[in-house]
């Protein structure tokens, strides 16, 4: 089947992009409390980024980000959601 400029490309299944969940509200509490950090010390990522658009986030939600590196197969990384305005 050939693809038309119509077909939209999935990003979050691509094989070079990282895993993103959305950490629940219980998860969230252990992460700030084992790291004791608040939200704002997060790194951000906006609403609008199309890696996390499936999981519906909603904004100060926290994303859990997956990425594999040479030195650590499975390396988590935190990021809070923001609306970019």
């Amino acid at each position: 089947m050939e693809k038309t400029t119509t077909d939209k490309f999935d990003q979050p299944d691509h094989m070079f992009v990282p895993k993103h969940m959305l950490l629940s509200e219980e998860e969230e509490n252990e992460l700030l409390v084992k790291y004791n950090i608040s939200k704002k010390q997060l790194p951000c990522i906006l609403v609008t980024d199309p890696a996390i658009k499936r999981l519906n986030p909603k904004i100060g939600d926290i994303i859990k980000i997956i990425r594999n590196s040479q030195t650590s197969p499975n390396s988590p990384y935190y990021r809070v959601v923001i609306s970019g305005k």
